[in-house]
């Protein structure tokens, strides 16, 4: 009789185990809306896309996070999307060139490039003059990056040229080269310093304001989801997203 008990007791488990499996799984044919966005807007994407799955069942958002110019290029050669976010308009230019856009894009933050450091910035880093300093390490994004091409623009207005040990293919690998300790500065955005938080020691400067990115969003042609699309664009071109987008360090377009 008792391993009797103990046989039920074990099925009984099973069984209850199997339901909160099941219960745990996504409802069969649940829709996503597949979002190429921009890596620094990964936080503030990250937080819209809990209240878009709140607003629209158990629609989901799925984010491919990357430098633009690496997304553009994946779009134009085939690459299956619903929404294209990009940290700057010439990126998005190329997307729309190509005939991929269901709708003009529309401008929905801001950001400016900042200089981060280790904590206490130990290498005295007070300006972007002070980037092209022999023997001081430096990171940046390469070329037609966004944070690459502001970081260009920077150069050409102030005649400083710089000399980085490294050229990343997004603004959060030139961040992770700072916070793990591979380069002394690095050039990233607002957003980027604001979530790295204590990680690093941000330096503003004033050229920045002259080489500000303007951030575009749209919905692609060929979107596999476009009303699911439609309604990802609105909610963060909408005043429910603002707060999000300006806690996360971005400013109005």
């Amino acid at each position: 009789m008792r391993r009797i008990g103990i046989l039920a007791g074990v099925v009984a488990l099973v069984l209850v185990t199997g339901l909160v499996g099941c219960g745990s799984k996504p409802a069969a044919g649940a829709k996503k809306v597949v979002v190429f966005a921009a890596a620094s807007l990964k936080p503030a994407f990250t937080q819209i896309a809990g209240r878009f799955k709140d607003e629209n069942g158990d629609a989901a958002a799925e984010f491919e996070f990357a430098g633009s110019s690496e997304l553009a290029i994946q779009l134009t050669q085939g690459a299956s999307a619903d929404v294209f976010a990009s940290a700057d308009t010439a990126q998005m230019d190329v997307v729309a060139k190509a005939g991929l856009l269901a709708a003009d894009p529309t401008n929905f933050a801001s950001n400016a490039l900042v200089i981060v450091t280790a904590p206490g910035n130990p290498k005295r880093v007070g300006s972007f003059a002070d980037l092209a300093r022999p023997g001081l390490g430096v990171v940046i994004c390469q070329q037609p990056v966004p944070c690459g091409s502001a970081t260009r623009r920077v150069e050409d207005r102030t005649g400083v040229r710089l000399h980085p040990v490294s050229e990343e293919p997004s603004v959060t690998d030139v961040l992770n080269k700072v916070t793990t300790g591979q380069a002394d500065a690095g050039l990233v955005y607002v957003t980027d310093a604001h979530s790295a938080g204590a990680k690093v020691t941000t330096v503003s400067f004033p050229e920045a304001a002259g080489a500000v990115n303007v951030y575009p969003i749209a919905v692609l042609k060929n979107a596999p989801q476009p009303t699911l699309a439609q309604r990802f664009v609105a909610m963060v071109t909408g005043d429910a997203s603002r707060s999000i987008l300006a806690e996360s360090g971005f400013a109005k377009p």
